[in-house]
């Protein structure tokens, strides 16, 4: 019997989701279409009915990751500048670095991702304007307020990085209190009500 749209939307919505936390834990190029469809409960076949490649199943189980992170985000900056710098601080912490919050898509695969083709990674990409933007807008808006912004984005997954990488257990946990308490300290701008934050993507770098 043939499904209808909604059930094979929501069987979509689910390879998407197993694929998704695959790939953070195993590697995207480590995790095979046919093993992502056994954890899902599905035949090998079955996947080209919902995708016409691994390629496309990348695309959308990483931009599906980096959403929830973006949702969160939105959701705190919705409470004021010091609920934002909360967010930011508590991905920080050895939950993300070892997983246990479902991983950051960011550190555990950016490295896969820049080796793609652009439209593979392109909502990864828009995920972290708009999470840079978010954080802009609690400041003046001024050049140097941007770059402390690119920095302190930047710091948060370079912390989590490489802090999953250090075996020393005191030196990984030493890395990842440094840069929470850097962030403590931001932005260098004074804080303030979140600007509207525009929907339409607009290029943060200024010429």
């Amino acid at each position: 019997m043939r499904k209808s749209k909604a059930e094979k939307a929501e069987t979509r919505k689910h390879i998407v989701e197993v694929a998704s936390q695959m790939f953070k834990s195993q590697g995207i190029g480590a995790t095979g279409v046919g093993e992502i469809m056994v954890a899902a409960g599905l035949t090998h076949s079955a996947f080209y009915r919902h995708f016409e490649s691994k390629d496309e199943l990348v695309a959308e189980a990483s931009t599906a990751s980096i959403s929830v992170f973006v949702e969160a985000a939105e959701a705190a900056l919705a409470k004021g500048p010091d609920a934002f710098v909360k967010y930011l601080q508590d991905y920080l912490s050895s939950k993300y670095r070892d997983d246990e919050m479902g991983g950051c898509p960011v550190a555990q695969t950016g490295s896969e991702l820049a080796l793609a083709d652009a439209p593979i990674r392109q909502g990864v990409s828009d995920a972290l304007e708009r999470l840079m933007e978010m954080a802009l807008s609690l400041t003046d808006g001024s050049a140097d307020a941007e770059a402390e912004t690119i920095f302190t984005m930047s710091a948060l997954v370079g912390a989590i990085t490489v802090s999953r990488l250090i075996n020393n257990p005191r030196l990984s946990e030493h890395i990842i209190d440094v840069v929470q308490r850097r962030v403590a300290n931001q932005p260098a701008a004074p804080k303030k009500e979140p600007r509207a934050v525009s929907k339409t993507r607009r290029p943060l770098a200024r010429a």
